[in-house]
């Protein structure tokens, strides 16, 4: 396993993550520490995961409980990742970045997860309503009182990344030293801006969806009804942004690139990815063992530039990613 600095910080993450918005959800409790076990015996460091997760009605904070269940005494030999901000439940007081939702969140987060800190604490949207100042007051009075050793973001634009990183530098506060971001080889439309904010103020990137909810590993073909065991079977959402004709298209190129090559579509995926500038690692998600297994063997795929240049071309970004 490769481990990389995530931004400008001294922690040392995994190349590859272990993404938990599955459990509680499409993972049952044992299905849970199946995968955490083969995740911490693989050598990923980092485990992420969300107060809302899974994103299913009803599944808020059943993730938490579940990996914390699952770490037990093992908690200490990871990063562990968590966000908070979105609603967790209705009225006022239930979600965003204000001071004193922030406070609360995290106790809920603590006491779910069955720890007194989290390394990697991340704002999972933008919250348009509360000044960004008062948020990373906020976090930064958490990392004093140590029950946050790191801040992130997620969902953030370029501009709102150069801001917070600004106004941090400005309070004498911690900056965010990461940021999660919809980012593959089919989805390459944070290049535009967002990437370039990202390295330019010394935030790691942490690329979610890394194997476009599944597409990538070839689990899904051209005019077949996805299995009823996967996520697009289940009725996901990304159905409609991941199942498009374009992407089928530059999948059959990928294919065929891979072939010459002696490649599959996930390691010319994931090689690809972990090849871009301000990547530190990849959040995959997996509900069985085998795909932990999968997912470091093609993190081991080192592409000569050549390939990478030629990879950029095939996949242009086209833009018009709904978020």
């Amino acid at each position: 396993m490769e481990y990389r600095t995530l931004g400008n910080s001294g922690l040392k993450v995994s190349a590859v993550s272990l993404g938990a918005n599955n459990f509680g959800g499409r993972s049952d409790m044992a299905e849970t520490q199946a995968v955490v076990d083969k995740a911490l015996e693989a050598g990923i460091t980092m485990i992420d995961t969300a107060d809302i997760y899974p994103p299913i009605p009803g599944g808020e904070g059943k993730s938490e409980e579940y990996l914390g269940k699952a770490l037990g005494a093992r908690r200490k030999d990871i990063i562990l990742a968590s966000k908070w901000g979105m609603a967790m439940g209705k009225g006022p007081y239930m979600s965003g970045g204000s001071r004193r939702y922030i406070f609360n969140a995290v106790e809920a987060s603590l006491k779910r997860l069955n720890t007194d800190y989290i390394d990697l604490y991340q704002m999972h949207f933008p919250d348009p309503s509360t000044p960004i100042e008062e948020t990373l007051m906020a976090l930064g009075d958490l990392v004093k009182q140590g029950k946050v050793r790191y801040i992130g973001c997620s969902n953030f634009k370029g501009y709102q990344i150069v801001d917070a990183a600004h106004k941090a530098r400005q309070l004498g506060v911690p900056q965010f030293i990461s940021v999660q971001n919809y980012y593959n080889i089919l989805r390459r439309d944070i290049e535009d801006e967002r990437l370039p904010a990202a390295l330019m103020t010394g935030v790691g990137l942490l690329p979610y969806f890394p194997l476009a909810n599944g597409l990538l590993t070839g689990k899904y073909k051209r005019g077949e009804t996805p299995a009823a065991d996967t996520r697009f079977g289940k009725g996901s959402g990304m159905a409609s942004v991941e199942l498009t004709s374009r992407n089928f298209d530059l999948v059959g190129k990928l294919e065929a690139f891979g072939k010459q090559r002696g490649l599959s579509v996930l390691q010319i995926a994931v090689g690809w990815l972990l090849a871009q500038p301000g990547v530190a690692s990849l959040m995959a998600g997996a509900t069985k063992p085998e795909q932990i297994d999968q997912n470091i063997a093609a993190a081991n795929t080192k592409l000569p530039a050549d390939d990478i240049a030629a990879l950029n071309e095939i996949t242009k970004p086209q833009g018009g990613l709904p978020f």
